[in-house]
């Protein structure tokens, strides 16, 4: 970045009033590996930025005081209570500047926390209400909400009967966020898991194949590499998932 650019990174960085407002918006929701654990060691990131997750003036998140910022990573840092590290978030961002120029200034809505099942996003709980308030706010100055991007089951593969009722569950879920925010349409990007916390991981992809929403588009993240823990996505796994979001969102 030429020294222009790198002072007009830093004044964006710190003073919210230069930022020009997003015209696109992304939610961020689901559990870790939408929040993020690539780059932790021993519970700490590693502070390495890939190139392909390095911030501009373009990529905005709204952070947990309700404000735009450029957007870094870890970009579920004051969302997520545990400590967040690399997610898929800005290689999807990045990813659709390079291959959409003119979609102009992108924001990111994380929404993410880790080791949360799906019925705690059921609607009036917590997690629901915040994703709705933090998607709200997004939206009260302008700007289109796009997608929601969805990375979330893990934790639903313990016990059979949650992964059993996870299509539905997962079903009534969308209809509530597309009627809450009057988004009938609402464009969801789902990954399909690849890992649990549980042994019903197969059961859990096949149900989550298995749902039916339209504008819905399903990415499989069977394959991409994870850490030496077997369930959450390595920083090379979180670059390349957040490159198949974009993809599969162009796609919709």
């Amino acid at each position: 970045m030429n020294p222009i650019g790198w002072l007009t990174f830093l004044c964006c960085s710190t003073i919210v009033s230069c930022l020009d407002q997003p015209q696109n918006i992304f939610i961020l929701a689901g559990q870790s590996n939408m929040a993020g654990r690539g780059g932790l060691i021993n519970g700490a990131w590693d502070q390495q930025v890939p190139a392909e997750c390095q911030p501009s003036p373009k990529i905005l998140r709204l952070n947990g005081k309700l404000a735009w910022e450029v957007a870094h990573d870890p970009l579920h840092v004051d969302i997520d209570y545990k400590v967040a590290g690399i997610g898929p978030g800005m290689s999807f961002a990045n990813t659709m500047l390079a291959k959409d120029p003119t979609i102009g200034v992108i924001g990111l809505v994380p929404c993410a926390v880790g080791g949360t099942k799906i019925e705690e996003r059921a609607k009036g709980m917590k997690l629901y209400n915040d994703m709705i308030d933090r998607t709200k706010a997004a939206l009260k100055d302008g700007g289109a909400l796009r997608a929601l991007l969805w990375y979330q089951g893990e934790s639903d593969t313990k016990f059979l009967q949650d992964t059993e009722a996870y299509k539905a569950n997962f079903e009534k879920f969308i209809a509530d966020v597309r009627a809450d925010l009057q988004m009938p349409t609402l464009p969801v990007v789902q990954v399909i898991i690849m890992s649990g916390d549980g042994k019903f991981v197969e059961e859990m992809r096949e149900n989550q194949r298995a749902i039916k929403v339209a504008n819905l588009k399903q990415v499989d993240s069977k394959g991409l590499e994870l850490k030496t823990d077997n369930v959450h996505l390595s920083t090379a796994g979180e670059i390349k998932l957040g490159q198949m979001l974009a993809d599969a969102f162009l796609q919709l």
